[in-house]
């Protein structure tokens, strides 16, 4: 009875995303308790540093009082919360809503990235804001789901590739990894080292870490905002910088959608699949699987199969998502 219990309970739907929930949860939590492992110190160090300097700072100048002093401290605080450094002498190369600045600005809010730093100050622009992000976002999903589409076709072409080349050696399981990890090597490489060592050239406070850094949580979309690039009081062309920046981020954003939507065409690797609302025997995976074209009326259906050895060794590929309407050419019906 246990047995039939554990059985019902590793295959029911409902049963398998409660799961999903408390393994979330957990991630959650573990994930917290690291975070304040590792920051609390540091944090109860700086604090401790400020109270240092403020004790030091009234002692050293007994014209100001602690009430003056703490106004003062709130309006430089509130000031670098909106995007204005207070230092040297509150002057900086170009103003915050330059062009180049409001362009930079705008990709983080269709982005959905929005670090934060630099914020509407006006209620107009806080309403223009919110108009802005409900045309822009659905807007710049279309885009991105457009580009990925185009990008698909060379993509699935070097899947095809490696079915032809390796298709009589591996299964179409080990060839889809291999070609995920290319996919995963271009967007590290291009997308993440190579920027991230330009801009710790750009960027005089960032180390190597610190940029790396920096190109993961914007590409990721997370934005926390405690790097952003062209944000030193005298940083050169400014808002030519951030253009170059804002492009960078859209193509970034593109390809990490490409590498995400690669990963999910493998089902032995999606594990959403386990938590669908289908009985376990319609979502099971066998690595010994591949996709075969059915005819059906005028377009080919592409299906799963096992024991694709014939059809790897042919290269004779034409889509590897499940239940794709394409259409047939009548070379590809000959064949």
């Amino acid at each position: 009875m246990t047995r039939k219990k554990l059985t019902w309970c590793a295959t029911h739907p409902l049963c398998r995303l409660f799961t999903h929930v408390a393994i979330f949860f957990g991630y959650l939590c573990g994930g917290a308790a690291i975070f304040m492992h590792l920051e609390s110190p540091r944090e109860e160090a700086l604090v401790n540093s400020l109270k240092t300097h403020r004790f030091n700072f009234l002692a050293n100048n007994s014209c100001v009082s602690d009430e003056e002093l703490e106004k003062f401290i709130q309006e430089i605080v509130q000031g670098a919360n909106r995007g204005v450094s207070a230092v040297k002498n509150v002057s900086q190369s170009e103003p915050n809503w330059s062009f180049g600045q409001a362009l930079f600005f705008a990709s983080t809010v269709v982005t959905t990235i929005g670090y934060g730093r630099v914020t509407p100050l006006s209620e107009a622009g806080k309403a223009f804001c919110i108009l802005f992000a409900i045309m822009g976002i659905p807007l710049t999903l279309v885009l991105f789901t457009a580009c990925v589409e185009r990008l698909m076709i060379p993509t699935r072409n070097l899947l095809y590739w490696l079915y032809g080349k390796l298709g009589h050696l591996y299964k179409v399981f080990h060839i889809q990894v291999l070609h995920l990890c290319i996919i995963l090597g271009i967007h590290i490489i291009f997308f993440m080292l190579i920027p991230a060592a330009i801009y710790t050239v750009l960027e005089p406070n960032w180390n190597y870490l610190d940029a790396f850094y920096y190109c993961f949580i914007s590409l990721s979309t997370i934005g926390l905002g405690d790097y952003i690039p062209g944000d030193s009081a005298d940083q050169p062309h400014r808002a030519l910088y951030k253009v170059a920046t804002t492009f960078y981020l859209l193509l970034g954003i593109t390809m990490l959608l490409l590498l995400i939507t690669v990963f999910y065409d493998i089902p032995e690797l999606n594990l959403g699949y386990h938590f669908y609302l289908k009985n376990d025997e319609n979502n099971r995976a066998d690595e010994n699987t591949r996709l075969k074209p059915s005819e059906s009326g005028n377009s080919t259906k592409y299906t799963k199969q096992v024991d694709d050895t014939q059809s790897i060794r042919s290269g004779e590929f034409h889509s590897y998502q499940q239940d794709v309407q394409t259409p047939v050419t009548e070379e590809e019906q000959q064949h």
